[in-house]
């Protein structure tokens, strides 16, 4: 067992201990007193409420009689004048007065007149108890039309909960005798139930359907405390709850300077250790196991490519920024030996198939000249001639048998030739296996393991336009698209991937240049699928230039094919990188929506290995 895990045991083991003592102490002192403190606040907070509930049904009640003890009202009772429906019965009144409907009634609960509106939209507002002509039969307010007695109380409708009061049609003294009843309600909406809780400082929501039990009760959560109130309508029936969500802030500071006494008891040794492990860990253990994990997948991967950044300024921060220079460096060296060493067995192998085509191709030369010196002298358009002359039949008969003598033997000399050729060809034949032996035997050594490098994307795109020239970086905005960077680190030969992109960039700015444009984009996008039972690298180059026909979509690979001038293109930059794809096992394969519309180059090659892909898909391909 290392330092690490010791003194994290030992740590562990001591706050094991001291967390069971004090669990003891609030479970079985301090716990329960908190308790009853927040049952005492939660029932606190809706006496509040319900202190709020009676003061807007006394508000309700004022102004209900107001109404009824009105001259106006008294008036209209008995003469029904338009004037005051047209003056009182508006939603623009009944808006100031804050209430949702508003009802007149005869001594026998018959409407004389009546108004609601939407206290938002101000819209009327259909509610079940105005839809008929006289209050139901059975209302309890019906009983006080005889003893002109005010009331209030809560009724179930259609909208919702109606608070309403109700008062007597009297003189405007106060005297009788009384001609009706005045009735006011004021829905419990949303907005009102939030005026409430704003009134007693809790949180409040209602449930339009009462719940069953006690008329109140608390309910207790780990977090919350709430408390349920059941409230009856006119009819005495419970007519909807109110919940006061009450935090149980009180019960969490408990336990809060529980944990802190606790921690307190031993906070002399705990202490100690805590720093020590801490420190360590922080400043020791982490930073160095850090650097031994990274300096352990270099030499596992070989992947030179992550860093460890870190910013200390201690000896293995030092440490840490030093090792991070000697990867970078040993990168960069790497990158520089494998490109020189790529170039010099370019060259090598470019100077050794030059001399063993020349070694080939120097007697082949001298026999072909020595071969078109030997037809120049032969005597063949003077014996087509002296046919020509015999076939006409009117030859002069003495010189009938020198024609004929003449043709005889320019035929005797060119049978001679023509074995001679023969013989040449047969020589010339042997030598055109040799250099075709020699072909075979530079294609074979094309075929040798390339140098696999663990690389980013964007930094190959980035080592490709290094070599490309400055004409055609000119004619292109080169962008990686995200995609790049999402697939991580790859190991690939980089070498033949750099230049083949550097091919794709410079066909990319011939193709924008051949549309007639002065700049275009070429934009590079990855993803990593996988074909048969190996992983491969996708790449999709693809530029807005002049595109392709889809005549030629199937040749633009093919040696010598090209659709640019002869003078300043041979058709073997494409070529040559589909060969050198195709020796590393992928292929190409180009696709285009037509002319003038881009074109897009495909590259899948296998993938050795792969590294750190946090965000890549794997597809099908």
């Amino acid at each position: 067992m290392n330092i690490r895990w010791k003194v994290t045991a030992l740590v562990a083991t001591l706050f094991a201990i001291l967390g069971a003592a004090a669990l003891l102490v609030a479970q079985e002192v301090l716990i329960p007193s908190f308790t009853e403190l927040e049952n005492a606040d939660a029932n606190t907070a809706m006496r509040r409420i319900n202190k709020a509930l009676d003061l807007t049904l006394a508000q309700l009640s004022v102004s209900s009689a107001d109404w009824g003890n009105w001259t106006d009202t008294y008036r209209f009772a008995q003469d029904r004048n338009r004037a005051f429906i047209d003056e009182n019965m508006t939603a623009i009144a009944l808006k100031q007065l804050n209430i949702n409907l508003v009802i007149v009634t005869d001594l026998e609960g018959r409407y004389v007149t009546l108004a609601t509106t939407d206290l938002v939209s101000g819209q009327p507002l259909s509610v079940d108890l105005t839809s008929r002509q006289e209050l139901p039969e059975g209302f309890p307010l019906r009983a006080r039309l005889q003893d002109n007695r005010p009331a209030r109380g809560f009724l179930r409708t259609n909208r919702g909960i109606l608070m309403m009061a109700s008062s007597p049609v009297l003189n405007g003294f106060g005297a009788g005798p009384s001609r009706g009843m005045v009735l006011m309600g004021r829905l419990l909406s949303a907005a009102e139930i939030e005026r409430l809780a704003d009134q007693a400082q809790a949180h409040l929501s209602m449930s339009p359907t009462a719940a069953t039990g006690p008329r109140r009760r608390l309910v207790a959560s780990d977090d919350t405390l709430q408390v349920y109130q059941t409230f009856n309508d006119v009819y005495d029936r419970p007519a909807f709850t109110l919940r006061v969500d009450l935090p149980r802030g009180i019960t969490q500071r408990g336990h809060m300077a529980v944990r802190y006494a606790s921690l307190y008891l031993g906070a002399a040794v705990v202490l100690v250790l805590l720093l020590l492990a801490v420190t360590l860990h922080r400043l020791v253990l982490a930073p160095l196991a850090e650097v031994t994990r990274h300096a352990v997948a270099f030499g596992r991967d070989e992947d030179l490519t992550t860093r460890l950044d870190f910013t200390g300024d201690d000896e293995i921060g030092v440490l840490a920024r030093e090792l991070d220079r000697m990867v970078e460096r040993l990168a960069q060296s790497r990158h520089e030996l494998v490109d020189q060493s790529f170039q010099a067995g370019f060259a090598e192998q470019a100077r050794g198939v030059l001399h063993n085509m020349g070694n080939a191709m120097t007697p082949l030369g001298v026999r072909l000249s020595m071969l078109q010196a030997r037809l120049r002298e032969t005597p063949a358009e003077d014996a087509q001639l002296a046919l020509t002359e015999l076939e006409r039949g009117n030859v002069d008969p003495a010189r009938r048998p020198d024609l004929e003598e003449f043709v005889r033997l320019a035929c005797g000399q060119l049978a001679e030739l023509v074995r001679s050729i023969a013989a040449d060809v047969e020589i010339m034949s042997r030598q055109t296996s040799v250099v075709q032996a020699a072909l075979v035997h530079q294609m074979r050594s094309t075929r040798n393991e390339h140098v696999i490098e663990a690389v980013r994307l964007p930094e190959l795109l980035a080592q490709s336009l290094e070599v490309v020239p400055d004409s055609a970086r000119a004619r292109l905005v080169v962008e990686a698209d995200r995609s790049m960077s999402n697939v991580g680190v790859v190991s690939i030969p980089r070498t033949v991937l750099r230049l083949v992109l550097q091919n794709f960039i410079i066909n990319a700015a011939d193709s924008v240049r051949e549309a007639g444009r002065d700049r275009g984009v070429f934009r590079v996008g990855a993803d990593l699928v996988t074909e048969g039972d190996r992983m491969q690298l996708h790449l999709i180059c693809t530029d807005d230039g002049v595109g392709i026909a889809a005549e030629n979509i199937g040749r633009i690979f093919e040696k010598g094919f090209s659709t640019k001038s002869k003078e300043t293109n041979f058709g073997i930059g494409l070529h040559w990188c589909a060969n050198a794809v195709a020796a590393l096992g992928g292929r190409v394969w180009a696709s285009s929506d037509g002319p003038g519309r881009g074109a897009s180059l495909h590259l899948l090659v296998p993938v050795v290995a792969r590294y750190d892909v946090p965000d890549a898909d794997v597809k099908a391909a």
